[in-house]
């Protein structure tokens, strides 16, 4: 190895180990790459809009330049606007395809563990190898021939602004997603294109062995032959070529047999696969729109339970997204309006890709399973520690570590059923009662507000609030304690402060409830 050959290898070197090093590259790199390929990244639907506006502008130009000459100013939007944008976006996604550096870190660490030189070229090569495997790929292709039509001096190369429209492949993900179904069916789709180029090519070199002799006039080689045949199989029919001798006729009345055969089977696939798709595919959709949202609430398990406490919530116009691992169940929320996914709530992906720490207000683990539950509830509070969670246990002994684990509410379903049956028992009239309110059949209903620091409420008596509380009944106030627990303050006292993070418990109309909400909250 020269000196000069040396010195070029350790400057590579050093910048790469700089490169990794460097926090502001990495945060640069990683922006480019959220809006050029991560779904999830809430401005990437505004860039994949922007580019969609663009290509359909440059497509417009082309149409317009078919009849009379654009304007100047058009002109140069196309040649600099649009190219500068198509090869910007063209070496940004080469640069983020992947991390040289780090590929010539660990070349060079290798290199130095076995103690052997490490070259220039081989250095170049790596780079070059990977950067290609980016260069050769389909969409690489099309985004770089999308460039070519700017250069105007050729003007044949103008009509390959058409596939600039390719491009949208990547930014129109219904697009995407056919490509993505045709993809996942291509041996199905092979086999039906072989079969089809079969027939075609036996049809043709029998009508062109029946008529091809100077019996039909409209035959006068076998390319007419296979056209024929392939107009044919497709159903299609234009009618300039029909079959005149019997043999013919009889191909004819064959291969229309055939060919009504073979779009059913392209049918049956492209349906199944579609339908195996687009319950992924609204899934995905709701997982994008709980991304844009904020104080959602996550109940998993649409069980009994379930049902029940998603109706109140979409009563109370809470933001709620329904996930059960059940297919059945996560069907049957979509078909009764709630956003639902099918999908294992145990997985820390799920959550993480629909951000809990910053989109979630609350967790309800409400599956029938304890372990599952509880599964689910400390997968929450190791990616959200501070987002509240509200877990349904039947084991006394598991609600008990649930509690010591951290978990904010454990509810025993089976001890709230017997306490209510005691109260039946004892006091009918009474239950009567506190069911009539809870589920709100005389219009009247339990709420609480959460007093925040600066809002209406902080540091107010109760007794300044008595012109809002007139018509409300004020049952009692949740506070804080210094042990960490709640304690709650039944029929307080007007003289009584309210601080930030206590909740006002109280009891009216719904429409005295709904105006005292809307006045404190002003």
């Amino acid at each position: 190895m020269t000196r000069l050959e040396h010195f070029a290898v350790q400057q590579i070197i050093a910048i790469a180990y700089q490169l990794d090093g460097s926090l502001r590259y990495q945060r640069v790199k990683s922006f480019f790459y959220d809006l050029l390929e991560n779904d999830n990244y809430p401005y990437k639907r505004w860039f994949d809009l922007f580019m969609i506006f663009i290509i359909l502008t440059s497509v417009f130009i082309l149409v317009i330049e078919v009849k009379e000459p654009v304007p100047l100013w058009l002109d140069h939007y196309d040649l600099y606007f649009v190219t500068s944008i198509f090869i910007t976006e063209y070496l940004l996604r080469m640069w983020v395809y992947s991390d040289i550096h780090k590929m010539l870190i660990q070349k060079h660490e290798e290199a130095q563990y076995l103690d052997h030189p490490l070259r220039l070229r081989a250095l170049v090569g790596m780079a070059f190898t990977d950067k290609w495997a980016y260069i050769s790929s389909p969409s690489a292709i099309i985004d770089l021939i999308a460039i070519l039509p700017s250069y105007r001096q050729i003007r044949i190369l103008r009509i390959l602004v058409l596939f600039r429209a390719f491009k949208m492949l990547r930014y129109a993900r219904s697009l995407s997603s056919f490509l993505f179904i045709l993809k996942s069916k291509k041996f199905e789709l092979i086999t039906l294109l072989t079969l089809t180029a079969f027939f075609v090519f036996i049809a043709g070199i029998m009508l062109y062995v029946f008529e091809g002799d100077g019996d039909n006039p409209d035959i006068h080689n076998l390319f007419e032959a296979f056209y024929w045949a392939l107009v044919t199989i497709s159903t299609v029919g234009y009618g300039d070529i029909s079959p005149v001798t019997p043999e013919g006729r009889v191909v004819s009345m064959l291969i229309i047999l055939t060919g009504v055969g073979l779009i059913a089977f392209m049918t049956s696939i492209i349906v199944s696969s579609f339908s195996e798709r687009l319950v992924e595919l609204r899934e995905g959709r709701v997982m994008q729109e709980v991304g844009k949202k904020s104080n959602v609430v996550v109940l998993c398990g649409f069980g009994t339970m379930g049902r029940k406490i998603a109706q109140g919530l979409q009563h109370e116009g809470v933001e709620l997204i329904i996930l059960d691992n059940s297919e059945d169940n996560a069907h049957e929320a979509h078909v009764m309006g709630y956003r639902s996914i099918c999908t294992d709530a145990t997985q820390a992906a799920t959550f993480q890709q629909m951000r809990v720490a910053e989109r979630v207000s609350h967790v309800l683990c409400l599956t029938p399973d304890d372990e599952q539950n509880a599964f689910i509830a400390i997968n929450v509070k190791s990616l959200a520690p501070k987002v509240p969670v509200t877990v349904r246990c039947s084991d006394r002994e598991v609600a008990a570590k649930l509690r010591f684990a951290g978990i904010d509410h454990v509810v025993i379903p089976e001890e709230i059923t017997a306490m209510m049956g005691v109260v039946h028992a004892g006091e009918p009239v009474a239950f009567e009662a506190l069911r009539s309110i809870v589920t709100q059949k005389t219009h009247s209903r339990i709420d609480e507000i959460k007093v925040q620091t600066g809002d209406a409420l902080n540091n107010r008596n109760l007794g300044e609030l008595s012109a809002l509380t007139s018509r409300l009944i004020i049952l009692g106030i949740v506070r804080p304690n210094t042990a960490g627990s709640k304690d709650f303050l039944f029929n307080p006292d007007n003289q009584v402060r309210l601080q930030a993070g206590d909740d006002l418990v109280i009891l009216g109309h719904e429409t005295a409830v709904s105006h005292f909400k809307h006045k404190v909250s002003v």
